[in-house]
């Protein structure tokens, strides 16, 4: 398992705006119409991952905690398909029902959207405020395959606790660490 950090990008970076197909519905979506009324979660991810696969389940539970919350989750795959057919549209529609996926679950083909978020790995995860500025990025917790600690989704649910109750969040934002995104040629 290749062990990439993601690149930080600046805290309070506007949310680079993007139309992608979602895999589920097959329908394009925006930002716009899929941010929450008081913050969005950003989670670039994929099919095969271990790091994801390891967390999955962690990121429903967010979704389900903080959805009915106003806050916005959207899953984005940018892996280059052609080289790494797992995570083709229809595998993750395949992957995002098996899952129970509760947020749409997008496909970045041209792979600009994760360039323009400056992602670099599977989980990178990004946590907008409902004006669309970066208030975290980084790891979901301390947890990785194999370390033996489960998966909580600590981090960010501390930044998102944070969000919701207005106050500061002045813990250390850590890096995600995860499979490299699968850029194309």
């Amino acid at each position: 398992m290749a062990r990439t950090p993601s690149n930080m990008l600046p805290l309070g970076t506007q949310a680079p705006d993007f139309r992608l197909m979602d895999t589920i519905t097959r329908s394009e979506m925006d930002l716009n119409e899929l941010k929450g009324a008081h913050g969005t979660v950003i989670m670039f991810i994929c099919n095969h991952c271990p790091f994801v696969i390891h967390v999955n389940k962690a990121l429903v539970a967010l979704a389900d905690d903080y959805m009915n919350k106003g806050i916005g989750f959207v899953a984005i795959s940018s892996n280059d398909v052609e080289n790494y057919p797992q995570d083709s549209p229809e595998k993750m529609k395949e992957h995002a029902l098996r899952e129970g996926y509760p947020f749409p679950y997008l496909y970045d083909e041209t792979q600009e959207v994760a360039r323009a978020y400056d992602a670099a790995c599977t989980p990178d995860l990004y946590l907008f405020d409902k004006d669309l500025k970066l208030i975290y990025r980084g790891q979901l917790d301390d947890s990785r395959p194999g370390n033996g600690i489960p998966p909580s989704g600590e981090d960010l649910r501390h930044a998102l606790q944070c969000l919701l109750e207005g106050n500061a969040n002045t813990r250390t934002q850590k890096p995600s660490i995860g499979c490299n995104i699968k850029w194309k040629p």
